[in-house]
């Protein structure tokens, strides 16, 4: 991130009391010019309480009313019905809200592992993040790796404590444990800002019951004030004397950590001497390393308590993201490209240079209908514009590329179910677009007669499969474009149609994920569908030289059909496919049927020879034959070529082969001994194993493909949510006979 500050609207940190704000309700947050707009995406584990910490921010800054609801008398969280059922989000929200002049779009995301995809887009739309921790559970290792994926490109960050009722929690080893996680090789750079202070017993809703005191405020480091929030108001006070030592140390090493990371090389040899530094150079040496990624203060975070009108915490981190966090121009320039690919300048935020938006989200609305959510990092986007849609590399997965115009729909700001609309978005902000049919996730808006392409973010690749089919008939006719539809939202969904086993396969990040696939199919496109088994595709080949002979003649009065065969089969190595020779002499089979005994021997192969499945590795000789100068025919050949394949299969063993993936599966060095044991479980071979980076390790195996149809969860619960792994298919080999007739004998019952 850069560091200049120059036309920002500030909020000192930490700095006197409670801030007057007219509130935002009822009207959408607005910005004109991107000094005024902070992206901010909130990120933690599941349960860690970030959808609770953006409405109380939301109550703070006057978007809601003190019982948390919009004016039409929904809550934030009533707008998605999987959400509400489930009591936990599922898709990335943004709730813009208004602090001090500074319209702050908060982008909430999922913390299950199943919508990592959520995450990454929150993440590619903010320029910011909050970390929320929970003083109950502490950090979970999907949460460090996220961190560190921040931290690879510089994006600022900070932490939040929350759960403090919780009986269990304590504000100073949770900070501890943050240091430890996210410190790296410096600690000192991630500090509390606050402490939290505990006055009187818990009440009955306060966790353990064990009588230990509830936290009623929160004790500014810098500004040495005391910030009370018993009375449902941050109230600011000067502490009591018996109040600052027990503050002291903290505030000593807080000072130090924000003058090491201070651009003046002389503050801290004036610090040392004993000099007294201002609070206000503290405040803005603090704001410029937050900005810049260096530092990350911890604060902490609480509900508000019935009828309050804000929420213990939420003032504090308003300040910090309105005087702390970067604006969007000081993101560093976007790289772009032409369509075609060809390089063009990089673009900063500025509302008046070309349009470049990405769109981030997509979703359905039951009455407006598709509905994008779309960050703009150069230009404005204004309603009814025609704008050109390029993107965007996922054809794999069944997106597929555009390169068209399109209209833009009516603009708004989301808030809970409602879309409140606005006249413009500038360079920085986020906004929703409606009527954009062909635009997905991860495609460029931009000027018809200027199209620009923005590098697209990486994607997680779907791993999890699971084949669906109609419920009924009347579903049938829905199906293929429902699936479209949900596809088109979720760009880390893939939709596969397997020739082979010709099952729909939707393939997925976890089984959550799946969940809600089906869930949304059935109530916003109203497709019932049943998951079935997987299949994975198997082939047939010949285990041992095997002869055979097919005879097709039939007279039934006019004109007969006439013909016979006999060829050879001998298997061949692994990836030969099926060779076809001819060794026919004395004209036995006429010359212009041998392609016609090849062509149903192929058509037989497709269709296979005992189980079913594809035969493949194989090479077929034709040795002899006859013919009829009036019966025989093209087709005759065809049919007596397949039935001499079919005879020869009777003769002989044929064997299964399985698919085999190469699976590259990344992990931390702690758990590298049970993937190593799980996969010898799954017959994988290792291969091999190297380091990838402080404390990581990547396995490569290979493993048959019907071990691995549910290792993306399996692999999730070997290594605590950390591990990841690709897959791509080898080859096929023959499969254990145990196993073969095992499944051969699953087939015959399913027939």
């Amino acid at each position: 991130m850069t560091s200049t500050r120059a036309d920002r609207e500030a909020v000192h940190v930490g700095n006197a009391g409670v801030r007057t704000h007219p509130g935002a309700a009822g009207r959408a947050v607005a910005a004109d010019r991107p000094t005024a707009i902070r992206n901010v995406v909130l990120v933690g584990h599941s349960g860690s309480g970030k959808t609770t910490l953006v409405e109380a921010l939301a109550l703070t800054a006057g978007a809601v009313n003190r019982a948390g609801r919009v004016e039409d008398g929904t809550t934030l969280s009533d707008h998605d019905e999987i959400e509400h059922r489930q009591g936990r989000s599922v898709q990335l929200s943004l709730v813009p809200v208004e602090w001090g002049g500074i319209k702050i779009n908060v982008l909430d995301t999922p913390g299950r592992a199943d919508f990592v995809g959520e995450l990454r887009a929150g993440l590619r739309a903010a320029d910011a993040a909050l970390f929320v921790v929970s003083a109950a559970d502490g950090v979970d290792g999907a949460t460090r790796m996220v961190w560190d994926e921040c931290a690879a490109v510089g994006m600022p960050r900070a932490l939040v404590v929350t759960h403090l009722e919780s009986g269990r929690s304590d504000f100073e080893e949770m900070t501890a444990v943050c240091r430890e996680a996210f410190g790296g090789d410096d600690p000192d750079a991630v500090l509390p800002l606050y402490l939290p202070l505990r006055e009187g017993p818990r009440d009955a809703s306060g966790g353990s019951g064990n009588g230990s005191p509830a936290v009623t405020g929160l004790i500014g480091l810098l500004s040495q004030q005391v910030y009370d929030y018993s009375s449902g108001t941050r109230v600011a006070a000067d502490p009591e004397a018996g109040q600052l030592p027990l503050i002291e140390e903290a505030r000593n090493r807080l000072i130090e950590g924000i003058i090491a990371e201070s651009e003046d090389e002389t503050l801290m040899d004036r610090y040392l001497a004993g000099e007294d530094i201002d609070l206000k150079t503290l405040t803005e040496d603090l704001e410029r390393a937050v900005a810049r990624g260096t530092f990350h203060p911890v604060l902490a975070a609480a509900p508000p308590a019935a009828g309050a009108r804000q929420g213990l915490g939420t003032v504090e981190l308003l300040e910090l993201v309105t005087g702390g966090f970067p604006t969007p121009p000081e993101r560093p320039p976007l790289a772009v490209t032409t369509p075609e690919g060809e390089p063009r300048p990089p673009l900063t935020c500025d509302p008046g240079g070309p349009l470049a938006a990405e769109v981030v989200k997509t979703s359905s609305d039951p009455y407006v209908g598709r509905v994008s959510l779309v960050r703009v990092f150069s230009g404005t986007l204004r309603p009814d514009a025609i704008v050109h849609v390029s993107g965007h590399g996922l054809a794999d997965r069944g997106h597929e590329d555009h390169d068209v115009d399109e209209r833009v729909g009516a603009l708004s700001a989301p808030f809970g179910a409602q879309q409140r609309p606005l006249e413009r978005a500038v360079a920085g902000d986020l906004a929703c677009v409606a009527k954009l049919s062909r635009a997905e996730t991860g495609d460029t808006l931009s000027a018809r007669d200027h199209p620009l392409l923005l590098e697209p973010w990486v994607m997680p690749d779907p791993l999890l499969p699971v084949a669906v089919q109609a419920h009924s008939k009347a579903d049938e006719d829905k199906l293929s474009l429902g699936l479209a539809r949900l596809v088109a939202e979720d760009p880390t969904m893939r939709l596969e149609q397997n020739p082979e086993t010709h099952q729909v396969v939707l393939w997925c990040l976890g089984e959550a994920h799946r969940d809600v696939a089906l869930e949304r199919l059935r109530s916003r496109y109203g497709v019932r569908v049943d998951a079935v088994a997987h299949r994975v595709p198997l082939r047939e080949t010949f285990g041992a030289k095997a002869t055979g002979r097919g005879r097709h003649v039939k007279q039934s009065g006019g004109h007969g059909q006439f013909a016979i065969c006999e060829i050879e089969v001998e298997p061949m190595p692994g990836g030969s496919g099926i060779e076809f020779a001819d060794k026919v002499v004395g004209g036995a089979v006429p010359r212009q049927f041998i392609p016609s005994v090849e062509k149903g021997v192929r058509a037989q192969a497709e269709r296979g020879v005992a189980a079913g499945h594809p035969l493949t590795d194989i090479r077929v000789t034709l040795l002899d034959g006859k013919a009829h100068s009036v019966d025989s025919s093209d087709a005759a050949f065809q049919t007596a070529g397949a039935l001499a394949l079919r005879e020869a299969a009777r003769g002989c063993r044929v064997d299964l082969l399985e698919p085999v993936a190469e699976v590259r599966i990344m992990v931390s060095d702690d758990c590298v001994g049970p993937v190593m044991s799980d996969l010898s479980g799954r017959r994988g071979r290792v291969v091999g194993t190297e380091q990838a980076g402080p404390g990581r390790t990547l396995v490569r195996a290979e493993v048959p493909e019907l071990e691995i149809g549910r290792y993306a969860v399996d692999l999730r619960s070997l290594s605590h949510g950390t591990g990841r792994f690709s897959r791509s298919y080898v080859r096929h080999e023959p499969m254990p006979p145990q196993l073969a007739e095992k499944i051969r004998a699953g087939e015959g019952e399913d027939g």
